[in-house]
C-alpha cells in the first residue's frame, strides 16, 4: 500500500510493508501528527493510537528513509538520518524517492498529515 505524507508544501509518498502495525496505522488515516526532530535523525510525533505490534521483534535498526513506529511513546517516525538499532522500534516501511533529504532540510517541528493515496 502506498500513502502520502505531506508537510507544508512538499508531498512524500511512503511504500508500507503489510504487517498488522500497518494495517492499524492505514485504520486511523487520514492522519495529521505534528511532530518534532528528535536527535537530528529522525521527526516524531505521536499517533492518536497505538499500533498492533504482533508479529514484530522487540526492536529494529532502521535504514535512512524508513518510516517507522516508536512503540513505547507511540510515535510515528520519519527516518532521514542514520538511527541504529533501539528496542521499541518498528519499520513500517519505506519513504519513496528523495523524501529523507527534502526531510532533513526541514528545521525544527513540522507538522505532517498522512493519507491514503
Amino acid at each position: 500500500m502506498t500513502i502520502s505524507i505531506t508537510i507544508g508544501d512538499d508531498r512524500f509518498t511512503a511504500t508500507l510493508d503489510d504487517s498488522a502495525a500497518t494495517r492499524d496505522l492505514v485504520a486511523q488515516l487520514p492522519v495529521t501528527v505534528d511532530m518534532v526532530d528528535h536527535g537530528g535523525v529522525e521527526k516524531t510525533g505521536r499517533l492518536p493510537s497505538a499500533l498492533s505490534l504482533d508479529g514484530q521483534p522487540d526492536g529494529a535498526d532502521p535504514d535512512v528513509g524508513d518510516l517507522g513506529y516508536y512503540a513505547p511513546g507511540g510515535d510515528l517516525v520519519l527516518y532521514y538520518g542514520d538511527q541504529g538499532y533501539f528496542p521499541g522500534i518498528v519499520v513500517l516501511g519505506r519513504m519513496d524517492g528523495g523524501a529523507s533529504a527534502r526531510i532533513a532540510e526541514i528545521d525544527g517541528p513540522v507538522t505532517a498529515t498522512v493519507e491514503e493515496v
